[in-house]
């Protein structure tokens, strides 16, 4: 007889610790194996809410070691919050004078340097000081507003911002201005041609876990674009600063210019999650590119195309949603929705694994814990929610 569901799983967790109640596999293996069961993300519930912001919280991030997480607002201040205690560490106001989008805490800094982004179009850093004062600076702008911020991984100075006015920029807290690499501009003609007339607005950027030379970024039309910064950093006089070299998207949207990225996201072996608006959230393997220039393919070319794996059941209009891999191994996709819950899948084959009544009203934001299964939900509504397993 074959296993199936939920009893399946729950059998696998006996194993597993019947395995290392015998000395079969070690910790660290143990810890990885049950935290990516089913039966512990089925279980997943609320563990605590983190009170203190006076509007609707827009980001929450957890640090590197996943012992702090920093949350923005409408309200332009930044909270670090004690996830174990879940208490307030440190409020500070931003410097920001419109609504908070992004806000992350730089790598191997102590939790001392904070980056944000706002609805100003300003990027600005905190830095916590040692008597725990925090001074604030602009670092850059942009022509608009600025949703996303992405951290070099492993680095405590570089990171990149992208803006609605379509202009991506990196950042090195050692100097003393950022460099604008490109402005993003839509697919227009038989050739890649950089018009100021046709600029994305740009909503998501992200980097490449396993190999920072690679970012993608996603925006105002269905293509989510894979660059490589070396290129981009040969500037303008190359003539392909702009050009990605690679893009992705499912083939029922590509050429329909009625959607657009709202958030992305990459596993821990570089697949590319991307979550469309009015539409469905699909997983790109590295083959499923389309190439520098999509809108050349031939019909021939795109009805061969493999379709992505997709997500579908949320809702995704209202909002720019974020979208996260969770589990050890990126086993599990979620999502919030605007209908206040959040969607947990499987990875592998897009089932439903969870489904929870996140907020009264819409969830824009779910992000994972780094090392286990908790994670930390936001939206339209003033307070954060913490998660996890509730035996």
């Amino acid at each position: 007889m074959k296993i199936t569901g939920l009893f399946a799983s729950s059998q696998h967790e006996f194993l597993e610790v019947f395995n290392r109640q015998l000395g079969f596999s070690s910790p660290k293996l143990f810890s990885r194996r049950i935290t990516a069961s089913e039966a512990i993300v089925s279980r997943i519930g609320v563990s605590g809410e983190l009170i203190g912001h006076e509007g609707s919280v827009n980001t929450i991030e957890f640090n590197y070691c996943g012992d702090v997480l920093v949350s923005g607002s409408d309200d332009r201040q930044v909270m670090l919050w004690n996830v174990t205690t879940k208490s307030l560490l440190l409020s500070y106001a931003s410097g920001h004078v419109d609504r908070i989008f992004q806000a992350r805490i730089m790598p191997f800094t102590d939790d001392s340097s904070i980056v944000t982004s706002a609805a100003d179009g300003q990027v600005r850093l905190g830095k916590v000081t040692g008597n725990g004062r925090v001074e604030t600076k602009l670092l850059g702008e942009h022509d608009g507003r600025v949703h996303k911020l992405a951290v070099e991984p492993g680095s405590s100075h570089i990171f990149y911002s992208c803006g609605e006015d379509g202009l991506v920029q990196h950042f090195d807290l050692r100097t003393n201005s950022p460099t604008k690499l490109f402005y993003c501009s839509s697919f227009t003609g038989t050739n890649y041609q950089y018009s100021s007339s046709n600029n994305l607005r740009l909503n998501s950027i992200i980097i490449d876990p396993r190999n920072a030379n690679y970012f993608s970024i996603g925006g105002s039309d269905e293509y989510a674009r894979l660059y490589d910064n070396r290129i981009v950093h040969q500037g303008p006089a190359s003539g392909n600063a702009g050009r990605p070299v690679n893009t992705f998207c499912p083939k029922h949207l590509i050429k329909t210019h009625d959607t657009h990225v709202t958030g992305m996201s990459y596993s821990n072996t570089s697949e590319l999650l991307v979550s469309y608006s009015s539409d469905l959230i699909s997983l790109f393997q590295k083959d499923m590119g389309l190439g520098p220039y999509p809108v050349a393919l031939s019909k021939d070319h795109l009805d061969s195309l493999e379709e992505p794996q997709t997500y579908s059941g949320h809702r995704n209009s209202l909002t720019l949603k974020g979208v996260s891999f969770f589990g050890p191994n990126s086993e599990y996709v979620m999502s919030g929705s605007d209908c206040g819950h959040i969607f947990i899948w499987s990875k592998k084959d897009g089932r439903f694994v969870h489904v929870m009544e996140g907020d009264r009203r819409i969830v824009s934001q779910v992000e994972p814990h780094p090392n286990i299964p908790v994670l930390a939900s936001s939206g339209l509504e003033k307070s954060i929610k913490l998660w996890a397993p509730v035996l």
